[in-house]
Parts: structure tokens; sequence; C-alpha cells
């Protein structure tokens, strides 16, 4: 056993959306609705400044607006993990030391973007966040978007510092979130990225999972790890596939966070528009978007009953 409580970590982290009023800023009384929305939903983590989160397209005193409402609203009832990435080391260590200032369960990061680094460089940036502060540190694994590949010697590597409790695997290959377990070590936690594939990644090893669409349909998400954890797979398979319908139409609409976010206001909650170049739905989109509404809730009603 390590130093850092690692079942905190584990089940269902939703990764928290950017939340905006109608001028595109920043909107603190919605992050807290928002995070208020997840905790009596019941879920256990949120995963803050992520993709989901649009942190890349935020400053990083928007970043720090974020943390500190989802801290305000919810920090000690859920667990908080900050992602911290951005394409420079010293805005990512800014933003690791206030996430431990403002009391973070941990800090999360993908490598940096735009220039293709050598695993040297990815290494050097990550241990620069690790050391700056004593929280436990979550790979982000998400090559597709980063054009960086992790290495199982690299994890292995990383594995060793003791404040490196996991990783955060995002592409789509179950067999290398297999080895990355297994290069990782009984404690040491790989969390699945890739909603479309929960239960797959479980099946293999995941010791739980962190997913943007989690964020509309929490409960559908919650009842199949119940599934998985009470041994009902066959139960949990229909689940999945409840989920992937959802999924699938979500990735129809001109952004999946715009579909994500339009969803979420017919279930009450006005967190805004995604930031170009992230593209909202359209009027045009809306009879598609009542529709996925009035499924989603007959499968919430059914996942409830």
């Amino acid at each position: 056993m390590g130093k850092h409580d690692l079942d905190k970590f584990r089940g269902v982290i939703v990764a928290f959306y950017g939340c905006y009023d109608n001028k595109g800023d920043i909107n603190p009384a919605a992050v807290r609705e928002l995070a208020r929305f997840y905790k009596n939903a019941g879920v256990k983590g949120l995963y803050v400044g992520g993709s989901s989160g649009e942190g890349m397209l935020q400053s990083t005193a928007e970043r720090k607006l974020v943390l500190e409402a989802v801290m305000q609203e919810v920090g000690g009832d859920m667990t908080i993990i900050a992602h911290v990435g951005a394409p420079s080391t010293r805005e990512s260590v800014e933003l690791a030391i206030h996430a431990e200032s403002v009391g973070a369960d941990a800090v999360s990061a993908v490598p940096s973007i735009y220039y293709r680094l050598s695993p040297d460089s990815v290494e050097r940036h990550w241990r620069a966040m690790i050391d700056s502060t004593s929280l436990p540190f979550i790979i982000y694994h998400i090559p597709q978007l980063t054009g960086f590949h992790l290495s199982t010697d690299m994890l292995k590597k990383l594995a060793a510092h003791e404040n490196v409790i996991g990783v955060k695997i995002s592409s789509e290959s179950t067999y290398e979130l297999q080895q990355f377990k297994e290069a990782g070590g009984s404690d040491f936690l790989v969390l699945n990225g890739p909603d479309e594939q929960y239960l797959a990644g479980r099946s293999v090893g995941a010791d739980g999972g962190i997913g943007g669409t989690y964020g509309v349909m929490p409960e559908l998400f919650l009842k199949l790890e119940q599934c998985i954890k009470d041994n009902k797979f066959e139960e949990a398979r229909e689940w999945q596939y409840k989920i992937n319908e959802v999924i699938t139409a979500l990735l129809k609409f001109p952004s999946l966070y715009g579909g994500c976010k339009a969803l979420l206001k017919l279930r009450g909650l006005e967190i805004g528009e995604p930031r170009l170049p992230l593209l909202p739905v359209t009027e045009q989109n809306q009879d598609a978007v009542n529709a996925l509404h009035e499924k989603l809730m007959g499968y919430i009603a059914e996942a409830q009953a």
C-alpha cells in the first residue's frame, strides 16, 4: 500500500464541462450548479479542466476560477482531479501549485501540445509538475490529440515515483490498456478514457473511468458500473449498448461538446455554448436534440427503476 488512498479514484469520474455565460465568460454560478448536480446524482469524482472542460481554450486565470468554484461547491464531498496540462511547463506547474492550494485531490496532465516532443521532453514536462506539489499525479495518455505515444517503458519509469498513481488512457486500444495495467502493477491505477468501451476497459483491468459523455448521463454510467461490480455482465453489456446509442447520436452534432451542452440544457442546466473553434448545435439540430433527450430520459428512468 502506497502513501495515497487509491480507492477514492476508482469508479465513475465525470469529466467536467466548461461553463460560460451568454458573453462566453466563465460562469462560476453555473460551475457550482453543475458540480452539485453530479454530487446529487451519486457521482464519485470530477476531472476538471480537461478536454471536456475546454481547459486548452481557457486562460490560466480562468482555469483557476473554475477549479475554485468546483472546490467551493463540492470539495471534500467528491474526489476532484485537476487537469493542469498546458502548452508550457511553466503554466502547468503554476496550475498544479494552485490545485494543491485549493485542496484538489490530485493533478493530471497531457504532454505539451503543438510541438512534436521527444520522450525526454515529455518526461521533464511531467516531472516538473509531479515535483511541484505533494499531490498524486495521473498521467493523461491521449495520443490521437497530443501526437505523443506513451511507451510502457516510460510508464514504468514514471510509476516508480511515489506520487504517480495512475494513467488515464484515452487511446482506443483495450490491449494497450491491459499492457499499461500490467506495466504499472497492482497498486497503479488505469482509468478508461473511451466512453464507448467502458465495459471493455473494465473487463481487461481498468479501475474505473473518466469520460466526457458521462456528464449528460451519469445515471447510466453509474448503473453500468454497478452491474460490473455485481458481476452482471449480460446486463452490463445492455447498458453499454444503450450508452453507445446516445454517444453515436451525440457524434452527429457539429461538435460533441455542443451536443452535450444542448442535452444538459434540456435537463435544466444552462452552461452556455462551447468556445470556438468548438461548434454549438444550431436550430437545425434542435429536433434531433429533443429526440435524443426523450430517449435518454427513458433510459435514465429505466436505470433508476
